[in-house]
């Protein structure tokens, strides 16, 4: 007797659909499993041999074959522990084999047919929708997340004779279903509002233009000047995730194992703050069966990393192609995958080790050496990838004892969100552009025309803090980032004035 169950395995963040093929045959009673399965579906032997019993279903004492196809392709994960089960129920004839074919299985067992949460689900509904597959069956703490995508059936069951019974009864089950924009639409605002932070007028505006425009940003200031607390700040000024790009998020969570029992959709951008004793793996992705990292984890939303000059060197240097391809490619030996990356990296670093380097009122203390080696551990290529660099000065003592507030987010989030319109609008022939940061050479060329006032003034800039070309390239994107701000149809010279300012510490030593 033979059974052909449908489940599906995930490569890098995308699903490839997998048959689960169980056959029994005489012979000496035993259960084999092929198809390059990892040790965690090896396992899947006893799990699903425990839990059928377990559950009150008799388990056939014969030779039991369980091929997962396509051969050649890693199966990995307590994901198949539910398709195994089903296709031995089909093939012993205890579920009726009616809806087999309509639909995908996933969902790991307990010892007593409890059905447990995985990893990834998202991606397999989306997998399976785009397969033109009728609908997913799913444990009941993952029922949420898969159904967030339009147009597929979900049942989702805590128990495995819960799952018995809708196959051998459909009619008596109804689909798990959920309004995934009305989820992001009632979604929990971020609580940190900008109005919390006093002073530091110049580290507010940076703050605003990044948003505005997708721009990358480092603070340098001293210990307690507010750097941490600025950056902390950014996603509650930056526009909402629209839900196509809040189910790319989640997405990425979910294959990340960051949803389980989480409930269903990512509905705030995401914020990652790693410590800076991360390795490189850990922030680009990695392993032998590569996973995301930090980066894609941050996809759409912010890469915080504070104290930037404590990070190895080398791990720094993993994000510079990341940064300019929005995506990140992991390359190993039987695969390799890849990751969606766009991020705004928002980063801050004292000036010096001790801290202190240009404070009007504590002295340094560092030697110009030790200076010089602190700053080297931000490489020029790194640094020419970073947009705005503002150094974010001692609170005055009249402005620490202030008792109003600053300008909350949300004015600052409106005027965002028009400027991120206005360049909408502008690169609705260029598909691919999501904000200003995101433009190439051409497009510099094609929105940011110079007058000779203006060009003369980026030329005299260029030679006297030794700009490269990329660098100059950014300047013209803030700029345009500022002109949109301004309600400006075309670059002006204040506003590529403005966006020279914030390149000034770039061989800071």
């Amino acid at each position: 007797m033979l059974s052909r169950i449908w489940s599906a395995a995930i490569v890098g963040i995308d699903a490839i659909k997998v048959g689960v093929e169980v056959d029994l045959s005489g012979g000496l009673p035993t259960m084999v499993v092929v198809g390059l399965p990892d040790t965690a579906v090896q396992e899947s032997r006893e799990r699903c041999r425990a839990a059928l019993k377990n559950s009150g279903f008799p388990f056939p004492m014969r030779k039991i074959v369980i091929n997962l196809t396509p051969a050649d392709l890693r199966k990995e994960g307590p994901s198949f522990d539910l398709p195994i089960s089903v296709g031995v129920l089909a093939a012993t004839e205890q579920v009726k084999p009616d809806l087999l074919d309509d639909f995908l299985f996933m969902g790991e067992l307990s010892l007593d047919g409890t059905l447990r949460p995985v990893a990834g689900v998202l991606a397999i509904a989306a997998a399976a929708k785009s397969l033109g597959i009728k609908g997913v069956v799913v444990p009941a703490d993952n029922a949420r997340e898969a159904a967030v995508v339009p147009g597929l059936e979900v049942y989702g069951f805590k128990h495995l004779t819960e799952m018995a019974d809708f196959l051998n009864h459909p009619d008596q089950h109804m689909p798990f279903q959920i309004d995934g924009p009305a989820e992001l639409a009632h979604a929990h605002k971020n609580q940190l509002d900008l109005r919390d932070v006093k002073g530091q007028a110049q580290a507010r505006r940076a703050l605003e233009i990044a948003a505005a425009g997708g721009h990358n940003l480092i603070f340098v200031g001293p210990p307690g000047s507010g750097k941490t607390m600025l950056a902390r700040r950014l996603p509650s000024i930056l526009p909402p995730l629209s839900f196509e790009e809040a189910l790319e998020v989640t997405q990425i969570h979910s294959v990340a194992g960051l949803l389980k029992e989480k409930g269903s959709l990512v509905t705030s951008r995401p914020f990652r703050s790693p410590h800076h004793s991360a390795s490189g793996p850990s922030l680009v992705g990695g392993g032998s069966f590569p996973k995301p990292g930090e980066i894609s984890l941050a996809h759409r939303g912010v890469l915080f990393l504070d104290e930037m000059t404590e990070f190895k060197r080398d791990v720094l240097e993993f994000l510079r192609q990341p940064l300019e391809d929005g995506f990140v490619t992991i390359t190993r030996t039987r695969q390799s995958v890849e990751f969606p990356a766009q991020f705004t990296l928002i980063s801050s670093t004292n000036p010096c080790p001790c801290g202190y380097y240009g404070d009007p009122v504590q002295p340094c203390t560092c030697s110009p050496r030790s200076r010089e080696q602190y700053w080297a551990r931000l490489s020029g290529p790194l640094m020419d990838r970073i947009d705005l660099q503002v150094v974010v000065g001692r609170l005055k003592p009249e402005e620490m004892t202030r008792i109003s507030e600053g300008e909350a987010s949300e004015p600052v989030r409106v005027r965002v969100e028009q400027a991120r319109d206005r360049a909408h609008t502008r690169f609705q022939s260029e598909t691919a552009l999501q904000c200003n940061a995101d433009m190439q050479s051409r497009h510099l060329r094609h929105w940011c025309p110079l007058d000779a006032t203006t060009q003369g003034l980026l030329e005299n800039a260029v030679r006297k803090l030794g700009l490269s070309a990329r660098a100059t390239d950014r300047i013209l994107k803030v700029a345009r980032t500022i002109a949109d701000l301004g309600n400006a149809d075309s670059l002006q010279a204040q506003h590529v004035a403005e966006a020279i300012q914030y390149r000034t510490i770039d061989r800071m030593q």
